[in-house]
């Protein structure tokens, strides 16, 4: 059962969406480089630390206790060039790792982690808006074209070597780590990973007659209430192992939509994720307007052009 869940990124965008149920349902351990939310209102009970410092010392305490971790934090990207985002993005590798390894010495039992549909950005680029791909699973070999989605696909496996347990110390015929001891002697964490789509209302002037973008946007969206569930669910289920007994899981982050071009297959089968909502209903009115009806520039099928 879940009690006490340690959130970090706690004055960001996600966790302004999630906080509210959560601090009903869990008892709430905060954690952030400030205090201070984009609206520059204080969040209430965060606590100041910088996970991206190799000291864990210096924040290892407030992991010790908690049921769950819900990794949010992010630090933004300052650098123009796209080749440049290497070094920024490889921060937020390490406070990944930071968060992981943290946990798992303090025996959290699972950590869940904002990863982003970017992380397999590249097939919707290349196939999906070109009609080459209808559906990406969660488990297509994650690739992107960018710094961004390569640092969440590196969440990504980070996170399987924590819930394989031991990091694959073992050579391959045996087993056996460089100390003499077995993998099976080491701890497998449960790992959740959320490709967060589009968590964000879809305001129809910010689009200025770009129906492909739109479309793809109703596709990606996902409701304040939606991720809320989603990320509850993925603390709170009992059991995420695959096939092969690995407790790691990834799943896509959006509503029942019904211009979805990702699978939620994982999130409803394991995680019993039950989304309440569709950008087809909740902005029909914008729909009808835009993409459907007399001069309407939205083409044909889901996403991409006609």
């Amino acid at each position: 059962m879940v009690n006490k869940i340690l959130m970090t990124g706690a004055t960001g965008y996600i966790a302004n969406q999630l906080l509210p149920t959560f601090r009903e349902n869990y008892e709430m351990v905060l954690v952030d480089v400030n205090g201070v939310n984009r609206n520059g209102d204080r969040v209430e009970g965060v606590e100041i630390a910088d996970l991206i410092d190799p000291d864990r010392s210096k924040y290892a305490h407030l992991f010790k206790g908690v049921d769950a971790v819900v990794h949010l934090g992010y630090k933004r990207r300052t650098a123009d060039n796209p080749l440049d985002h290497f070094a920024e993005e490889k921060q937020n590798v390490e406070m990944a790792y930071n968060v992981l390894r943290s946990a798992y010495d303090a025996g959290v039992p699972r950590v869940v982690i904002a990863s982003s549909n970017h992380a397999s950005d590249w097939y919707e680029h290349a196939l999906i808006h070109r009609r080459q791909m209808e559906v990406l699973d969660p488990y297509t070999l994650p690739l992107s074209d960018n710094f961004y989605g390569w640092a969440k696909a590196t969440y990504e496996h980070m996170g399987f070597l924590f819930a394989c347990g031991g990091m694959g110390f073992g050579s391959s015929s045996g087993g056996e780590d460089h100390t003499g001891g077995s993998q099976s002697d080491q701890r497998r964490m449960g790992v959740v990973m959320v490709r967060i789509g589009a968590p964000r209302d879809i305001v129809l002037e910010s689009y200025k007659g770009d129906a492909a973008n739109y479309k793809r946007d109703l596709g990606a969206y996902i409701s304040p209430r939606d991720i809320t569930q989603l990320f509850a669910k993925a603390a709170e289920a009992p059991n995420i192992e695959n096939e092969h007994g690995v407790p790691w899981l990834v799943v896509y982050g959006i509503s029942n939509n019904t211009r979805a071009f990702w699978s939620l297959t994982s999130a409803r089968k394991m995680l019993g994720y039950e989304p309440e909502d569709d950008s087809e209903v909740k902005y029909a009115a914008d729909i009808r307007g835009f993409l459907v009806g007399d001069g309407a520039v939205g083409g044909l099928g889901r996403v991409g052009l006609s």
